[in-house]
């Protein structure tokens, strides 16, 4: 997508399928793509900045982060997961020749962790932040923009609703707390979420499943996908309306992203100042009634439905050049 200030210009998607390619020939592929899109749509290359979706990065510092060569190196050799967003901030540092800044906001990885978070009940497996940052994190500027605070006066719940679900508990501006939205907390459309570590180790050595097999099944195939064949929760509510198991199937997904929250607000000393519902399934009105059921009285509820990543990225890089924000350097030794 290509934005004046917040104001998006154009916007396209370019598919592609999985690359057996080495990862510098993948990204000059890709960004000769881009070049291709943006001139088939008569854009200048005439840009203030590149933004750039943040790959798999060690644990960071909430902020905008400037793309340089130890951020490309380390996103295409060293990340702990092989994931396509690794390939955004390189693709962007090679469009950039050079010449104009290029930028990632709030990458999954960011940590800001309270110490007592890192806790999971055995030493060798220490809890780690991941979550829907660069979303949860404009949802909450934009919610401080609304209350006419500052975010950094605000103690806020944010539940993220998406394929995967991220409940976290931000004061001040830090995210001290948020369930791993692939390991923990509430099942989601296509992830299982938290499992009886007992039976789960028991599948683990039951000779059933592969290693990949079992990840696949928990991460792509539990929760609605697992208990109603569908992944999609319009028609996951549809099938409610009429099926008994289906309706509770929901009610059960409504009730474990409702405890989450609860638990997130416990831990803020019961003072939030909102609750803030984002993300796709945030769109979804009855959704949003049955956890207002729960959580509603707990205090004030705020629906800022959707992802708005696109968005979310350029008004990261607007930040930086407009002096509201420094822009940050990684340092890959420092942040591991």
């Amino acid at each position: 997508a290509v934005f004046n200030n917040e104001h998006e210009v154009t916007k396209g998607a370019i598919r592609h399928f999985a690359s057996q390619k080495n990862p510098e020939d993948d990204i000059r592929e890709r960004a000769e793509e881009i070049i291709s899109f943006l001139r088939d749509r008569e854009v200048q290359f005439d840009f203030d900045a590149i933004a750039c979706r943040g790959g798999i990065l060690p644990p960071l510092e909430s902020g905008t982060y400037r793309v340089d060569e130890k951020m490309v190196d380390f996103l295409l050799h060293h990340s702990e997961v092989d994931h396509p967003s690794n390939l955004a901030a390189p693709i962007g540092f090679l469009l950039s020749e050079g010449k104009i800044p290029v930028f990632i906001t709030d990458p999954i990885s960011i940590d800001e962790f309270c110490e007592e978070a890192r806790f999971s009940g055995l030493p060798q497996l220490p809890r780690i932040s991941r979550l829907h940052a660069l979303n949860m994190k404009a949802a909450a500027r934009q919610i401080a923009a609304d209350l006419g605070k500052s975010v950094e006066n605000l103690y806020l719940v944010i539940a993220h609703l998406g394929g995967g679900i991220s409940v976290g508990l931000q004061l001040r501006g830090k995210m001290v707390d948020v369930n791993n939205a692939t390991d923990e907390g509430p099942f989601s459309p296509t992830r299982t979420g938290e499992l009886p570590v007992g039976d789960l180790a028991e599948k683990c050595f039951s000779g059933e499943y592969t290693e990949k097999q079992l990840i696949d099944r928990y991460l792509k195939s539990g929760g609605l996908r697992a208990y109603l064949g569908t992944d999609d929760l319009r028609k996951a509510l549809e099938m409610a309306d009429s099926d008994p198991n289906a309706a509770m199937v929901v009610d059960a997904m409504v009730y474990q992203i409702s405890k989450e929250i609860g638990g997130m607000v416990a831990l803020g000393g019961g003072q939030i100042d909102a609750i803030v519902l984002t993300g796709g399934m945030a769109y979804n009105a009855e959704l949003v009634e049955k956890i207002k059921s729960f959580v509603g009285k707990f205090a004030l509820v705020v629906i800022e439905p959707g992802e708005n990543e696109l968005l979310s990225l350029a008004l990261g890089a607007q930040r930086v050049l407009e002096g509201a924000e420094k822009a940050r350097e990684f340092d890959a030794e420092v942040a591991s």
